[in-house]
């Protein structure tokens, strides 16, 4: 009777398995809300030139023509198609450089924190001194010097100069983390310092460097165009739309949208990535919950 009693009593039901990070993540509304803009203006910029209604450069007007949807610019071109032109590479580069910028500045700042001693000291003043260079004068000094610089060039550029920020997040996230006692058994049964820190450090470092990379992505679109602004790109005929607002902000007055149309997607974009990174951090903050 006993073994057939036994027999009938139900298995216990499984505990619910924790919701992942990224399910958290699509519990708050600003992450949705970003997400959409975000995705929204990055499949615009990607796959734009395939249903721009004229070429990059082709002459459809009069300049600062109320032609087309937006006008033609300071050159007769039409605005609509150079501004779905202008943002593939601006994209790219901008996300290129953030991937660089927080993979750099994760490594920087974890060391940092897990060496800790005279080798926090050193690298954290040596990431103090990067930091107080302003972004846009280094690139300045950089790519003037340069007589046609490349898109790599501008990739690691704009993602050494983010990746000190990145650093000192980095390492205020990881000092909480290698004095924990997951990390004291990691290091009690052997494990090397850098299994350690990838296995053991890094994995919960995800929520706090998903949050940064947002804002990172942020600032870097916004240096990228600045950088265009100031007539420094891979192909000066190519549309670009840092460079749009430089060329026609002498027309401001007459064709607006030649300018606030670069101007009105970039600041969409900013948005964007801003809401979602915020959308992250509040995952981090308070677990996903309402």
């Amino acid at each position: 009777m006993s073994a057939t009693a036994d027999r009938a009593t139900p298995a216990p039901t499984p505990a619910p398995a924790e919701r992942s990070t990224f399910q958290k993540m699509l519990r708050q509304k600003r992450f949705v809300f970003g997400g959409i803009i975000t995705l929204a203006v990055a499949l615009f910029a990607l796959f734009g030139p395939l249903f721009a209604p004229y070429g990059e450069n082709e002459v459809v007007g009069p300049p600062y023509s109320s032609q087309g949807v937006f006008g033609t610019d300071y050159l007769g071109q039409d605005v609509l198609s150079r501004l779905m032109y202008g943002g593939t590479e601006v994209l790219i580069i901008a996300l290129l450089a953030t991937v660089l910028s927080t993979v750099f500045g994760t490594l920087i700042g974890v060391i940092a924190a897990y060496g800790g001693g005279w080798w926090d000291e050193v690298i954290m003043r040596l990431n103090d001194v990067l930091l107080s260079f302003p972004q846009i004068l280094l690139a300045l000094v950089v790519l003037t010097s340069i007589a046609q610089p490349k898109a790599w060039m501008l990739v690691v550029l704009v993602g050494l100069s983010n990746a000190p920020r990145t650093a000192r997040i980095a390492r205020g996230v990881a000092l909480g983390l290698v004095s924990r006692d997951f990390v004291h058994a990691a290091e009690a049964l052997g494990e090397k310092r850098s299994r350690v820190i990838v296995a053991e450090v890094l994995p919960n470092m995800n929520a706090p460097l998903l949050a940064e990379a947002g804002l990172r992505l942020t600032f870097s679109i916004g240096l990228v165009a600045a950088i265009g602004f100031l007539g420094i790109t891979t192909d000066p005929s190519a549309a670009n739309w840092g460079q749009m607002i430089n060329e026609n902000r002498l027309g401001l007055a007459t064709q607006a949208w030649a300018v606030l149309a670069p101007v009105f997607v970039i600041a969409l974009f900013t948005i964007g990535t801003n809401l979602t990174a915020d959308g992250i951090a509040q995952v981090n903050q308070r677990g996903g919950d309402d």
